[in-house]
This record gives C-alpha cells, sequence and structure tokens, in this order.
C-alpha cells in the first residue's frame, strides 16, 4: 500500500507523525511518501519544513520526502493550480515524478480548499482522501466549496482535540466524519528524545513567551500595526516583573518582526531572547516551561495550555476580529475561539478573563454566519445564541443583515431594531 502525504509546517509533520504512531495509517507494508511545501511568501529565502534541525527527528516516518516546491518552480505552490484541461496530462507528469505511475492507494492533505491541497487533490485522483487538522480551523467551516470529485474521496477529518467539547464544522457539510488524535500520541512525538527541540539549547528557560504570527503578510494588520502589537505584549509582560522574553517568531514571517521588538526591548530594559523560525513552538513549551505564553489567536496557544498546562494569554483579539475580511475569513473561527476562552493581557500587564460564554453555541453561530449555504441547520443555533447574547465583538452587522438575523438585544435599545430594519431594506434593495 502507498500513502501519499502533503506537509508545509513542523507542526503538521508533528500531527501526522502522531496519527501513524496511533494507528491510524495502519501497519507499514508499503511506500510512504512525504510531499513537503514551502508556503512562505519568498519561499527562496525561507527555510522549508524539512530543512529544520527537528525534521531529522520526523524523517523515519517516511520512506521518501520530496519538494512541492522543486515540482512545480518557478511558479508559487500557494498560486499555482492546474487548468482544467490540463489535469489529466499534469497529474500523470507528477505521478512519474513520484514513481508512482499507478497511483497511490491514499491521499493525506492539509487545508484541503485551498491550493496546494486542492491542486494535489485535483492531480492525484481515483484514491481516497484523509483531511488532517488545520489546528484551531478545523473548528471553522470549510473555507470554500469543493467540487463533488474531491469531496466525494474525503474518508475522513483527523484533528487533534484542543478544544474538549466542541466539534468540528470543516468539511461537516459533506458528511465527513471526523476522529480525535489523542494528547499523548502528539506529545510523544514532541518530547521523544528532545530531538525536536534543538534549535532551544541555547534558550533560556523559564521566562514569558510572545507568539508571532504574520497578521501583516495576510492583511489583517499592517505592518506598523502588527509590530505595536508586539511591543504591547513585550510591555504588558514587562510590566508583569519579567526582565526576560522569549520571542517566537512564526516560520512564515521571517525576521523583521524579531528586529523591531528588539528595539522596544531596548526601550524597556528587557533582555529578548528569540528562538530560531524553524523550531516548533511546542518544543519550546516541553524544553523552556515559560512562565506565560501570550499571543494574537495562534493555534499554539491553545496547545500550550491544553497539551502542556502552561499559562497563556491572548491580546488583540478585538482588533483582529473587526480587521478580518470578508466575514467568512478562516481565521475568523480561530481568532473567536482564542478571544472567547483566553485571558486577555493588556500593554499595562493586567490580565482579565474574558466573560463567560458558551462556546459551542458562539462558534456555530459564527459558523453559520461565515458559510450560511453550507450549514442552513445552524441558523436556529444562531438565532438562538444572537437572542440571548445580541452581536457584540464576534458578529458584523451588515453581514446580520444579510442574513435576516435581527437578535432580540438590538431592540432593546429605542430605534436600534427600526434602524437595523431599514439597514436590512437597503442591502436586499
Amino acid at each position: 500500500m502507498t500513502q501519499l502525504f502533503y506537509a508545509s509546517t513542523l507542526f503538521g509533520a508533528v500531527t501526522l507523525a502522531a496519527a501513524i504512531d496511533d494507528g491510524r495509517f495502519g501497519p507499514r507494508g508499503g511506500r510512504r511518501i512525504l510531499l513537503v511545501s514551502n508556503n512562505a511568501a519568498v519561499p527562496e529565502v525561507t527555510p522549508s519544513l524539512d530543512q529544520a534541525p527537528g525534521f531529522a527527528a520526523l524523517r523515519p516516518y517516511f520512506d521518501e520526502v520530496r519538494s512541492w516546491n522543486d515540482i512545480v518552480a518557478p511558479l508559487h505552490p500557494s498560486d499555482w493550480k492546474a487548468r482544467v484541461i490540463e489535469v489529466p496530462m499534469l497529474g500523470r507528469l507528477l505521478l512519474s515524478r513520484l514513481s508512482l505511475d499507478d497511483g497511490p492507494d491514499e491521499l493525506i492533505l492539509e487545508s484541503i480548499a485551498v491550493p496546494p491541497s486542492r491542486t494535489l487533490a485535483a492531480l492525484v485522483r481515483d484514491c481516497p482522501i484523509t483531511v488532517y487538522s488545520d489546528g484551531l480551523m478545523s473548528y471553522g467551516p470549510t473555507r470554500d466549496p469543493l467540487p463533488a470529485e474531491i469531496s466525494g474521496r474525503i474518508t475522513r477529518l483527523l484533528h487533534l482535540d484542543l478544544v474538549p467539547g466542541l466539534s468540528p464544522l470543516l468539511l461537516s457539510e459533506y458528511g465527513v466524519p471526523a476522529e480525535a488524535l489523542p494528547d499523548r500520541a502528539f506529545l510523544d512525538v514532541i518530547e521523544r528524545d528532545g530531538a525536536l527541540g534543538q534549535g532551544v539549547r541555547d534558550l533560556p528557560a523559564g521566562p514569558p513567551m510572545i507568539l508571532g504570527q504574520y497578521l501583516s503578510a495576510l492583511d489583517i494588520l499592517t505592518p506598523d500595526e502588527e509590530a505595536a502589537l508586539h511591543a504591547d505584549m513585550l510591555r504588558g509582560l514587562a510590566s508583569r516583573g519579567f526582565d526576560t522574553v522569549l520571542f517566537k517568531p512564526h516560520p512564515a514571517a521571517g525576521r523583521r518582526h524579531a528586529q523591531r521588538l528588539r528595539e522596544t526591548a531596548g526601550e524597556l530594559g528587557v533582555r529578548l531572547a528569540v528562538a530560531g523560525e524553524t523550531v516548533p513552538a511546542e518544543a519550546c513549551f516541553a524544553a523552556l516551561r515559560p512562565a506565560l505564553v501570550t499571543g494574537c489567536f495562534s493555534t499554539a496557544l491553545i496547545t500550550a495550555g491544553r497539551q502542556f498546562g502552561l499559562p497563556v494569554a491572548t491580546m488583540g483579539g478585538e482588533l483582529v476580529l473587526e480587521r478580518l475580511a470578508p466575514y467568512e475569513n478562516s481565521n475568523r473561527v480561530p481568532a473567536t475561539i482564542t478571544d472567547a476562552l483566553l485571558p486577555r493581557l493588556s500593554a499595562d500587564g493586567s490580565l482579565r478573563e474574558p466573560p463567560p460564554v458558551d462556546l459551542p453555541a458562539l462558534v456555530r453561530a459564527v459558523g453559520y454566519c461565515m458559510q450560511s449555504e453550507a450549514h442552513p441547520g445552524l441558523r436556529g443555533s444562531a438565532v438562538s445564541y444572537l437572542d440571548a447574547h445580541g452581536p457584540a465583538r464576534y458578529f458584523k452587522r451588515q453581514r446580520l443583515a444579510a442574513l435576516e438575523l435581527v437578535p432580540t438585544a438590538s431592540a432593546e435599545q429605542p430605534g436600534a431594531l427600526d434602524r437595523l430594519r431599514r439597514r436590512l431594506s437597503r442591502a436586499l434593495s
């Protein structure tokens, strides 16, 4: 049996290794090929996951490792997809390049709705597809509709149980069953021999940690706003009495975030240690045990708290929720979960617990507003949530008007209902 795996991040590769250890891909009897892709904005200057020091611990899980970037060069893997008329020919060429003339028996992909995974699913046909976790994105709805030729082949969604009690919406409209991977399998891969943590040996143990993302590259914030957010996180930690802080840049963000944060650290008299871009955040959690982990809406915030039992806090959630556009942006559910679930850190060092919330109900309501046509059965949940809690923070008035969702809470304000009805009328005219 030949299995073709695809991964673009170390987190994804670790998840695959955990699934293999847990027996989700059966006994090792045939070829296991890992196709890696570097989806950074400028992949030529950013190390891919198989070039990361910690990848050596994952290499034995696979018989071969191939580069998708090399195959599609000089095109960018996140942008390129085959034209319909080219699919049969390019599919044969790809399988020939991978020495898979008869095709694989199973195709295992992440982020199925977008390239490169969607491209691979179109090119590698006539085999079942397993989709594995996108972290917190697995709890949100599928970003774009999938053609029947792809959706009809997806047999399961493998995911980490990051938020117990919360069921993934991803692919649920196609009837794809979700299978949670055990925490222990994931942790065993991270902790085994410390191999994934090679890049943390020279870093200080114990200080708090800032998780960088690449919000400006995604056009969620401007570069200056993202730098200011990191600076506020650093100020908050300094205000809490920490004189050493660890910064973990996102693998796709490059070095500019660390360079700008060093300037703020100098002004505050704080020592800033920077982890390598290719070092998994989870390896830092296991080896360094940070006193506090803070970030915006990274999945690593949840793994730090759930898998490693570390204190965590979020910052910038309200700004990101406001800026995400369009409303169906696939980052909305991760941002909603972290904002609603985790303590909020302020630049003055204060920590505030979020208001109590029915998180499953909130995620269902947001998921419906994001992809109402794919999830019409969630409309009742959305109406109930909005009637009980109103639209504050997690919903946009324009989207509610377009979906004819008028929460009761809005009607309690004199004139609010009439104004919302007028906006609805204009939106539908």
